[in-house]
């Protein structure tokens, strides 16, 4: 028996509209802070989660029937997310270096070093890293959305551990 998810199983008989935005309600915000991990950038993060949920709309007689409708909507955004970046890469040929704009009202600095932290790490480090942590999904979840082989998920996991602890060390200076 297929198992659709909650939101979906109480809206039997409801309008495509009214699923739809039940579903978009339940996951707008935990893809927001994946995708926020993901690029460093609230703006960013909104524009990739604008971007995908439009595309499960359009697709939302296929994606409401899924099994996991949640698991595709986070492949469409990884997929949005590494479009992008390989975007910004062609753009970034250009040697040009621009400073990063630092807010001078962190709310902690525990949450500025964890960012940082991220940010350093290679785009499928922080994908594999987001997943399985942030976003709790199993090894093999994460390397289904990610199109990799599981041992490629636990290692990317372990490298971006080992990353991030280097990175938050303090500096005795």
């Amino acid at each position: 028996m297929v198992q659709r998810s909650t939101y979906l199983k109480r809206t039997h008989g409801a309008s495509d509209a009214l699923e739809f935005e039940l579903f978009f309600e339940a996951e707008r915000r935990r893809l927001f802070r994946a995708l926020y991990v993901m690029t460093g950038s609230g703006h960013e993060a909104e524009e990739l989660l604008q971007d995908a949920f439009l595309r499960i709309w359009e697709r939302w007689d296929r994606v409401s029937v899924m099994d996991d409708p949640v698991g595709y909507l986070y492949r469409a955004a990884l997929n949005l997310a590494r479009s992008r970046f390989r975007r910004i890469i062609r753009a970034a040929r250009v040697p040009i270096s621009p400073e990063r704009s630092i807010e001078p009202y962190e709310a902690a600095d525990t949450r500025d070093v964890i960012v940082r932290a991220v940010a350093r790490l290679s785009p499928r480090q922080r994908q594999a890293i987001v997943l399985v942590e942030l976003l709790d999904r199993s090894t093999e979840e994460a390397a289904d959305l990610m199109h990799v082989s599981m041992s490629t998920v636990r290692s990317l996991t372990s490298e971006a551990r080992k990353a991030m602890r280097a990175a938050m060390e303090p500096n005795d200076e």
